[in-house]
């Protein structure tokens, strides 16, 4: 595990998370204390990250979500 200052880390962020994608351990410290830890995931293989899966949809039976959202704007005169 390697130890890196706040500020380190901000002017060095690219080259960091470059490091972290490839296995290596950072401890951030923020005068001098430790704040974060950032560490490569540990998902499983096979498993994507959270980042990467599609989203939930949010349906309703009927009109369309942002349908029924818009004609309420229209009725309040909000559009």
């Amino acid at each position: 595990m390697k130890t890196i200052t706040f500020t380190e880390f901000r002017r060095q962020a690219s080259g960091v998370l470059s490091d972290v994608e490839k296995g290596e351990t950072f401890l951030v410290l923020r005068h001098g204390k430790p704040i974060a830890e950032i560490s490569p995931p540990s998902a499983q293989r096979g498993d994507k990250l959270s980042w990467k899966r599609p989203g939930s949809r949010l349906t309703i039976k009927g009109a369309s979500l942002s349908a029924t959202i818009l004609e309420e704007r229209r009725c309040e005169d909000v559009l």
